[in-house]
Order: structure tokens, then sequence, then C-alpha cells
């Protein structure tokens, strides 16, 4: 794609008016135009299979997405603006001919860049019909949104019939993981400073914790997961890219493609589990009714459209090694689920204990971590041992914390927002090549498999809590504990 900002840009979601492109794509874009951040000439085309006109589709967007903009970013002549940008285009994504429709509305000569925030069992025939309406040439790209498969075969196969029409420099297959401040600041944290690369390895590191928790339900996605559970929506993905950014080797360069064979040699290096290791190693959950920020809330097999004899799994926890020199005996502990105490995503690096202390008397164990919190609020924080105050050599921990909010006064742009600008200038650094994403499958679906072979149902916990008891024991067998139930 041409991104001097000379060729005008039009970015056609697929799924314009669905609830990905309301809560996250249009306000995302909306900031981008605030922040002077989109070509002078580009159009955003939203398209859906209603029926509507400029007007009903006006409507529809005054309605659902200036919601989910910040009040302090809302501006009426910003957003009058913004709104001149885009469109509304009805497409059936199943009917070829829609697409001329399509064709006749996107500028002469303009680069193309195609957002398929739709069901992946549609990629390949709107890409099919992108291709023969002569919407495709060497300057348009995709953006494919998760989920892309559903195990080894299907992300395949996707892969394949995608690649069909679109070359691999022009895939990009986003993850809004890697758009986060914190997660792109963390390569800077690892290859920016000399304090911790000696130490950024085995026996100085004892553990590294990857927790990705949400105090919600699956509300209006229920249909979507009970067919996919919390190790395809979360583990496959989100934490195993976490982990990779967390464990790769420093790249001889930003460029895509060397930071992205380094985070592929991590997944490659992952130790493969078999079924005793599936049994002994992971932790599958399903919440029960409880309390969720002060309100009452539902099981999972109580919420609608969910079978009640489900055995979808809401929960995973589960401890993985890396097999090379740097990780050896290191284990990665990785945990995710809904309806769990608090909205949190955090990396916890924890440092080996002191070899010999001389402080015996102290009641606190002498624990160094650091500690890179995602969300809901994004810091870095570097737990230490200090002296208490008063008399004796009582230790105590003490963070150090190295907050970004107040550090730098720019504006901290939203993941998608960062990422949308990085399709639109060719960036592909933040996002999967091919083959990360199959050597994550390659990776999970033995654990899938190793579940069903023994027939593993998921552990009852209770809605408001840190997930099943047994993925605390899992911690214990190793000395530790998940740093909120220290």
């Amino acid at each position: 794609m041409n991104t001097s900002g000379s060729a005008p840009l039009d970015l056609v979601i697929f799924g314009g008016v669905g609830d990905l492109s309301v809560r996250k794509l249009l306000p995302a874009l909306y900031m981008a135009h605030l922040h002077n951040n989109l070509p002078e000439h580009t159009r955003i085309h939203a398209l859906g299979r209603q029926g509507w006109d400029r007007a009903a589709f006006l409507h529809f967007i005054e309605d659902k997405v200036r919601g989910f903009i910040g009040p302090g970013a809302y501006r009426d002549e910003v957003w009058s603006s913004f709104v001149r940008r885009l469109g509304y285009v009805r497409v059936d994504a199943t009917d070829a001919a829609h697409f001329h429709g399509l064709k006749a509305q996107l500028q002469p000569g303009s680069d193309r860049a195609y957002y398929l925030a739709t069901a992946p069992s549609l990629f390949v025939g709107i890409c099919a019909h992108l291709q023969d309406a002569g919407l495709i040439d060497e300057r348009a790209r995709v953006v494919l949104e998760k989920p892309l498969g559903h195990d080894l075969a299907s992300a395949r196969q996707i892969n394949n019939d995608v690649g069909r029409y679109f070359d691999e420099h022009r895939i990009f297959r986003i993850d809004h993981y890697l758009g986060k401040e914190t997660v792109q600041n963390l390569m800077v944290l690892r290859f920016g400073n000399s304090i911790f690369e000696p130490l950024w390895r085995s026996p100085h590191i004892r553990s590294v914790q990857i927790t990705v928790a949400e105090s919600v339900g699956v509300g209006s996605r229920a249909g979507f997961y009970d067919g996919t559970g919390a190790m395809r929506d979360m583990i496959q993905n989100h934490l195993l890219q976490l982990l990779c950014i967390v464990a790769m080797e420093p790249p001889v360069s930003l460029d895509p493609d060397a930071v992205r064979d380094e985070k592929l040699k991590v997944l490659r290096s992952l130790r493969p589990m078999g079924v005793a290791d599936v049994a002994r190693d992971t932790v599958r959950g399903q919440y029960t009714a409880g309390a969720s920020g002060g309100e009452a809330a539902v099981g999972y097999l109580q919420e609608e459209n969910i079978p009640p004899d489900s055995g979808t799994e809401t929960f995973v926890a589960l401890k993985a090694h890396i097999n090379n020199w740097r990780w050896a005996n290191v284990p990665f502990f990785l945990r995710t689920g809904k309806r769990m105490a608090a909205r949190q995503s955090e990396i916890v690096i924890e440092f080996a204990e002191l070899p010999f202390t001389v402080f015996n008397d102290s009641p606190h164990r002498s624990v160094n971590r650091l500690m890179i919190r995602l969300q809901p609020e994004e810091h870095i924080q570097l737990q230490m041992m200090a002296k208490e105050p008063g008399s004796g050599m009582k230790l105590r921990p003490v963070k150090l914390d190295l907050d970004l909010q107040t550090a730098f006064a720019e504006r901290r742009a939203e993941a998608y927002e960062r990422l949308l600008i990085d399709v639109i200038k060719g960036r592909l650094t933040h996002f999967m090549r091919r083959d990360e994403l199959e050597a994550a499958w390659t990776w999970v679906e033995p654990i899938i498999d190793g579940w069903k072979q023994l027939g593993d149902k998921p552990r009852p916990y209770t809605a408001g809590t840190w997930g099943p008891a047994a993925s605390s024991a899992l911690m214990a067998r190793e000395g530790s504990s998940w740093v909120e139930e220290s």
C-alpha cells in the first residue's frame, strides 16, 4: 500500500455496524481523526446487510458510537468532520452482486484496507468476491479479526484461503493486546535498558505469571463462546503473545520479520504436553452463581443461550515450560477467566530468592518482582525489600512505581487506534504472521485433545472469585502463589 499520503485511502469494514465496530473500531478511528492521524483523503465505509440510507446510518452512529467516545475527547465540530468521512454500503457478504455496488462507492485509484470483522467462515467468500469485483490489487491489504480457526487444521485452511488472494505481507492478523501501550513498552523495557537483561533468564528468574482476568460473564457472546471456550478465546492468542514478548531473544532490528522470527522461536520451544502433563499442569473451570461488582451474577449454565449441560470452560490456568537455555526450569503460569474477582491483566516476573540471607528474623520472605499491569490502569512496578522503620532489621516489601500515566504528558492511544494506524501505515510488527498462528495452535491443540481423552470436566468456581482452588494448588506445588493471593 502506498503510505506516502498521495493516494486516497478507503478503509472498508465488513461487519461495520456490528458490536466490534460500534464499541472499538469506529471510536478508535474517531480518535485517530481527532489527532490528525488519518490521511487527508480517507473514507471509511461501514458495510452491513441493513437496507439503510445515509440518514438512517448516521442516526445509528449517533445513537450507538458516540457513547464509546470519552467525554473529554468528544467535540461537536470534530464529530461533524469525522462523520463526513463515513459512508454506509449495504453488502451481503455472501452475494457477489453486492460487491460491484461497493466498488462504485470507492475512490478512484485509492489504497484499500479491508477489515473483516466477521465470522471466519465468511473470510474466503469475501476475498473471492472482492477479487471477482476487481477490488484486490498489489496495494490492497486485509485485516483478519480473531478467532482465526477452531484448531490447527481450520487455522491452516483460513491461511491458505486468504493467501490465495493476499500475499503474506498484506495480511494483518490483529490481536488488540499487541496494541496496548504497556505491551509495546515491555519491548523497550527489555531491549532498551541494560538493567534487566543480565537477570532476564534462568536461574535468576524463578517464575513468570501472566493473568488476563475479566469480571464480566459471557453476555451477548454466549452463542459464540460456548463453542470456543477460554483456551481458544484467550490462551491461544492473547496470553501466548504476551508470553512471546516476555520470553523472546533480542531481535536484530525492529523490522517486522525480525521481531516475529524471535516470537516464533519461543512458540516452537514450548514443551509439548502429553495427556499426563495435561492432567497435572492444567486446570479448567466454569463459573457458578455468585456476585460481581456488588451485584448478583448467574452461573454460566444459567446464561441465556448456554446449554444446561455445557462442558465449556470459562477459566484456564496452566503451567508451561520453554525448552531453551534462557528459560530452562523456569515455569510460566498462564491464567485467564470470566466472572473473576476483578478485571486485571498483569505480567509478574518473580526473581529468584537470595542464596543466603542474614535477615533470618524477618517475617517476610525476600521476594523481588517486576509487575507489569496492562489493565485496567497501565503501570510497571518493581517490588524490592526495605527495612521497616524502627529498631531491628525487619524487612518489608516496597514497590518502586514506574507510573507511565504521569511520566509522559503525551496522550496514550487505545490499542485499536494504534493498530489501525499501523494498518494504514503498513507496519506489520504488532500483527501475527502465519507461522506464528500455526505454531500457537500446534502447542494448544494437544491440550484440548488431552482434556477430551481424560474426560476432564471444568471445575466450578463462584462468580466474583479468582477461579477454582486447583489453580492455587498448581502454584503451590512450585512454592509460589498468584500475586493477589500473596
